[in-house]
């Protein structure tokens, strides 16, 4: 976990006071009010997706084979990895967002950061599903790590976290809006620095949605997994 920390937190200082002078001149405020709750959010990503590999290597040491027949159904066992994955990726968020009090982001509202929780548990349980959905139908770790460079860049790159969705190309906009993870972005923006480009309802209620979708997708994609 500590080893996964280097990439958010060269983020978080690099663009943060790298950028910060000319995000304020052009009249954006301060860019690590504006950054860090996307650098949380590319922590949760990162290591929910990545938890995925687990299934891989479990099933090329023989262990997925022990657990898939263990007295539950496969369900459960898919539920139960999910719920562990995204715990993990909400602790590295959490530990994130420490980091990026210390290097000088301040929460606008303590009672919407407290929610901002529930925004960052949203998202690495979308992408904790997500990650086993597609470590479901692989064998092999580097065919993983070919779709995860393909999927995971492309995600956070274009989900808002490190520039603004205003005035944005319609194309680039119109890819932003189906980014599951700008609608994490935004609610982690809104909760923590006090202002969104959409409203926190809209961004729970698709966050919502897509888990739901992901869940079942992964689920399905998991009961038919061979050992």
């Amino acid at each position: 976990m500590v080893g996964s920390l280097g990439q958010p937190l060269l983020f978080l200082l690099a663009l943060g006071y790298g950028f910060g002078p000319v995000f304020k001149k052009a009249g954006g405020g301060n860019y690590i009010e504006f950054l860090a709750p996307g650098i949380v959010a590319m922590a949760i990503l990162f290591t929910s997706v990545f938890s995925g590999i687990e299934i891989i290597w479990d099933r090329q040491f023989g262990f997925l084979k022990e657990t898939l027949v263990a007295p539950v159904s496969r369900l459960q066992i898919m539920i139960g990895r999910t719920l562990g994955g995204a715990t993990v990726a909400l602790l590295q968020g959490i530990i994130v967002l420490v980091l990026a009090i210390i290097a000088g982001f301040r929460p606008t509202h303590l009672g919407l950061a407290a929610l901002s929780l529930v925004f960052m548990f949203c998202t690495a349980l979308l992408f904790t599903a997500l990650g086993t959905a597609i470590a479901s139908v692989l064998e092999d770790m580097q065919g993983f790590q070919l779709i995860i460079n393909f999927l995971v860049m492309p995600l956070f790159f274009l989900s808002g976290a490190l520039f603004p969705l205003e005035g944005l190309p319609k194309a680039i906009g119109m890819v932003a809006r189906a980014n599951p993870l700008t609608y994490g972005v935004d609610g982690l923006r809104g909760t923590l620095a006090g202002f969104s480009h959409f409203s926190l309802g809209l961004d729970f209620i698709i966050l919502l949605a897509v888990v739901s979708l992901f869940m079942i997708i992964g689920s399905y994609l998991f009961s038919k997994i061979q050992a």
